[in-house]
């Protein structure tokens, strides 16, 4: 009886170690699953996915947009303290800004103004406003148009990045966001994406007239 119960034993091991080498041997599980799981990490066919929710409406293109110009470019600048005055640092990252923006005559912005804890409530509100409206007066400056920047909204210092009753740089700042579409513009971008990209396309292999004239041309 005891030699039968070790047999068991044995039997029941060896089905337990096989078991193991079934999913840590040379072969991978995921070779074992269906065919083409391992290749489909869940992300093909999204671009077909993609097209198709703008196509029917169902995407929603204020957001779409704003996530791809907070990927594709800066979108906050940072003061010197108790200053709404750009610095070099700020006026490149407002270039590029700007050169992205005038690219979507469509699309609305909104700048929003920041300030640190420094000072009282009513003062940084002014104050996060002088900022929201130096980037605005420098993008109209840089060749953005004016109905573009649907307003300035100074939140003061109530939404800091970094909480801290001290100086600190990084929540004296702006922040621009994609806000809208201007409603005087056809809805080109209403299952039209396309006709942005070929426009842009084809404008990208027309000579620079201003330098053919002889002008200089706005620096990004």
């Amino acid at each position: 009886m005891a030699r039968m119960h070790r047999l068991i034993i044995g039997v029941g091991a060896a089905l337990a170690l096989a078991a193991c080498d079934q999913t840590r041997g040379p072969v991978p599980g995921s070779f074992l699953r269906e065919a083409g799981a391992q290749t489909d990490a869940g992300t093909f066919g999204l671009a077909t996915q993609n097209n198709t929710q703008v196509m029917n409406g169902e995407r929603d293109y204020v957001i779409s947009l704003g996530t791809r110009f907070a990927n594709e470019v800066p979108t906050t600048i940072t003061f010197a303290f108790d200053s709404a005055q750009l610095d070099t640092n700020a006026r490149a990252v407002l270039n590029r800004q700007a050169h992205w923006i005038r690219q979507f005559p469509e699309v609305r912005f909104r700048v929003y103004g920041h300030t640190d804890a420094v000072g009282s409530q009513a003062y940084n509100r002014r104050l996060g406003q002088r900022r929201a409206n130096a980037v605005v007066a420098y993008m109209i400056s840089r060749g953005v148009n004016r109905a573009q920047l649907e307003g300035v909204v100074s939140y003061g210092k109530t939404q800091p990045v970094i909480p801290t009753p001290d100086r600190e740089r990084r929540n004296r700042r702006t922040v621009t966001e994609v806000s809208g579409f201007l409603k005087r513009v056809p809805p080109e971008l209403d299952g039209k994406y396309a006709s942005i990209v070929y426009r842009e396309y084809i404008r990208s292999g027309e000579p620079i007239s201003e330098l053919a004239n002889g002008k200089s041309a706005l620096q990004d």
